[in-house]
Order: C-alpha cells, then sequence, then structure tokens
C-alpha cells in the first residue's frame, strides 16, 4: 500500500514539474513575444515609481498581455531596480522585453513634452511642443519670442517638469553674438559667457541639453561639431580653389550661407565666387558689406548706402580684391561642402530673380538683362 501511495506521489510530482516547466516555458515565450498594442503610446514614470505601479499602467494602456509576467522576468533579470524616471514611447507590438529595457536603459525621455529653443538669424523663439506617439509627429502646443512676449502658461507649466527635454536649435547663418546673445535668454541653461566665439565657428545644428546645461559647454559642443565638419570637408576639398586653408574655406562658406537661403544653389552660388577669385575679381556681395557695418550685432534694418558701399573696410568686397578677413556668420554643413566642392559652371554674376533664388549669368550682358528684369519685378510689387 505505502509502495503505490509512493508511486502515486512521485508520479503527481513528476506531472506538477512537468505543469510547471511548461508555465514557466509559456511566460517566457509571452515575455518576449509581440505585445497586444497597435499603435505607439507614451509611458509616463514618475520618479519613485515600482515596476509594479508601471505594469499596471501598461496593462491599463493595453500594452502587455499579462502585468505579472512582466514583472516576474524583469525580476528574474535584475532589472526591476533599476527604472528610471521619464517619459518613453513605447511602439506598436513591443513585447515585455522591450518595454523593460526602454524603462530601465536610461538616458533622456523619448516622447512627451519637449521645449525647444531657436536661435534664428533675425529673432529667437521659443516652442513647447508634445510628441504624438501614434505619428512619431511633434504637435505645438505654445510659441513666443522671449524677447518681446509674454511668458505663457503652456511653457511655465512644463518649465520645472523632470520628465521635460530640452533643445537648442541654431539656425545657419546666425552670427556668433547672435548666438551668444539667445543663450544668455534661454532660462533653462546657466553660467555666464564673457568672450564671443570667433565668427564662423559654431555649428548650425540640434543640440539636445538638460535644465542646467552651462552654456559655455554647449558653445564648445557646438565648436567640436564645427571643427569636425569643416576637417571633413577640406580633406575632401577638390583641387583648383582659391583657398589656402580650412580658415579661408569657412570664410567662403559663410559667403555662400548669406547669399542664398535655397540649398539647391549653393553650389551654384559658390561657383560665382570660386570663378571671380580665379580670375582676380571682386566678390562684390552685399551681405559682407552688411557685416561690416553691424558688425554681426543684429539686421541691419534698411538698404545699404552708397557711402558703405565705397567706403574702404575690410568687409566691403566692392573694394577690396580677395575675401573678407573673417567669416561673417556661422555657416551650416551644406555651405561648407559647398565651398569645398562647387559646381563646375562659367558663371560670375547672380542676381535674385523674384523666387527667392537667383538668375545666375556668365556675360555682363547676360547679368544686366537678369537686374533689369528683377527691377522691373521690384517696381511692379504693391508698396507696403
Amino acid at each position: 500500500m505505502w509502495r503505490h501511495v509512493a508511486s502515486n506521489a512521485l508520479t503527481l510530482f513528476v506531472v506538477a514539474i512537468f505543469a510547471l516547466g511548461g508555465l514557466i516555458a509559456w511566460g517566457q515565450k509571452q515575455y518576449v513575444a509581440d505585445g497586444p498594442l497597435t499603435q505607439a503610446i507614451c509611458l509616463e514614470v514618475k520618479k519613485g515609481a515600482s515596476m509594479v505601479s508601471v505594469s499596471r499602467q501598461l496593462d491599463e494602456q493595453g500594452a502587455v498581455s499579462n502585468a505579472r509576467i512582466l514583472r516576474i522576468g524583469a525580476d528574474y533579470t535584475d532589472m526591476s531596480s533599476q527604472l528610471k524616471a521619464g517619459s518613453f514611447l513605447v511602439p506598436e507590438g513591443a513585447s515585455m522585453q522591450d518595454i523593460v529595457d526602454i524603462v530601465t536603459r536610461g538616458g533622456a525621455s523619448t516622447c512627451g513634452t519637449e521645449i525647444v529653443y531657436r536661435i534664428g538669424v533675425l529673432a529667437s523663439s521659443v516652442i513647447v511642443r508634445e510628441l504624438d506617439p501614434a505619428t512619431n509627429r511633434f504637435i505645438e502646443v505654445a510659441s513666443f519670442d522671449p524677447s518681446v512676449d509674454a511668458v505663457p502658461d503652456a511653457y511655465t507649466t512644463v518649465r520645472g517638469e523632470a520628465d521635460v527635454r530640452y533643445r537648442v536649435a541654431l539656425a545657419e547663418g546666425a552670427t556668433s553674438w547672435q548666438v551668444v546673445e539667445g543663450l544668455k535668454s534661454a532660462d533653462f541653461l546657466t553660467g555666464d559667457v564673457k568672450d564671443i566665439p570667433a565668427e564662423g565657428v559654431l555649428a548650425p545644428d540640434s543640440y539636445e541639453v538638460v535644465a542646467g546645461a552651462d552654456r559655455l559647454e554647449l558653445l564648445g559642443r557646438m565648436q567640436s561639431a564645427q571643427e569636425a565638419i569643416l576637417a571633413a570637408a577640406w580633406a575632401n576639398r577638390v583641387d583648383g580653389l582659391p583657398v589656402d586653408t580650412p580658415e579661408e574655406a569657412l570664410i567662403l562658406a559663410s559667403l555662400i550661407e548669406k547669399e542664398t537661403g535655397v540649398p539647391e544653389e549653393r553650389r551654384r552660388v559658390a561657383s560665382v565666387f570660386v570663378n571671380r577669385l580665379n580670375k582676380g575679381m571682386r566678390l562684390q556681395t552685399d551681405p559682407a558689406v552688411i557685416y561690416g557695418v553691424t558688425k554681426g550685432k543684429g539686421a541691419l534694418g534698411r538698404g545699404l548706402r552708397q557711402s558703405e558701399l565705397r567706403a574702404v573696410t575690410p568687409y566691403n568686397t566692392y573694394v577690396i580684391d580677395a575675401l573678407p578677413p573673417t567669416p561673417i556668420a556661422n555657416p551650416g554643413r551644406a555651405s561648407i561642402e559647398a565651398a569645398l566642392d562647387p559646381d563646375g559652371t562659367d558663371y560670375i554674376f547672380f542676381v535674385a530673380d523674384g523666387s527667392g533664388g537667383h538668375a545666375f549669368a556668365v556675360t555682363l550682358e547676360e547679368h544686366n538683362a537678369n537686374v533689369a528684369a528683377w527691377r522691373k519685378l521690384e517696381a511692379e510689387r504693391p508698396k507696403p
């Protein structure tokens, strides 16, 4: 009898072991399998949250098939204690394993609110925007110019939240003075900037920062980025260019940057400047003259005077026979690459064509016809 009982007990034990093994295998399969999300969501993990509370959030948002399996999986892989606070984008079909990795990996938030401080050529602006996880696109909540507008509630409400992301976007063609002045107005940055960086050495780009980031460190990042861009373009430069150093290339790139906002024109504008320099012709570019007047401190706000076009200054390219002594703005990557790899053209003239671009010419006769067409368009425009 006891032998029979023992045999039954052993059988039940073996069955239980197999059942447990099957349950574990099933749980493991569920943990790594594609999840039920049919569109991405933004998961907010508050500071001090636990994997238990997060798993419940995920369950409520329909992101997991079994909250308990997620918790067991996170505990088994020792990830529960590594939970990070923030707002995280959970993609469509993310497995529980993927989600645990997302919320424990660390780093900046990947969705939620973002504050973008844009330093432009004419003005700066602050934009508050929210990422729509379904489309992975940002929706603008508020926008204002910090130098003239009242600060909206949409900004002050989120300004102190821990999971808000910050970004400083520097426009192509802004001067170093404009960049420094813009950074001074960014209230989420810290630190003083006593000296303005040399013109042209800051790379226009979008820089992610954290609240309290140091302004000097950010300027250092911008400078390092520009050095890398210039070095790469210089290494790939074509033959026959009228520039002998990377510094001269940066000057040429800044002229290209200020002459056209049309991306497809940059290499053509570069070819005009290169052709004129190779022929010993003066560059005759207004943005350089303007820089000599303003010193890069804001826009001129009016047309150039004849006295300014005749004045003998280092930046008056109607008078000097070469490049100006320094860049006249911070050029972007495309303008730097255009300066060192221009189109192969015979153009030596260009003028605005009324469409935002330019009309290019080889001969003075062609150029004069283009100028006449431009002046006619200007005369036909309604007066403000």
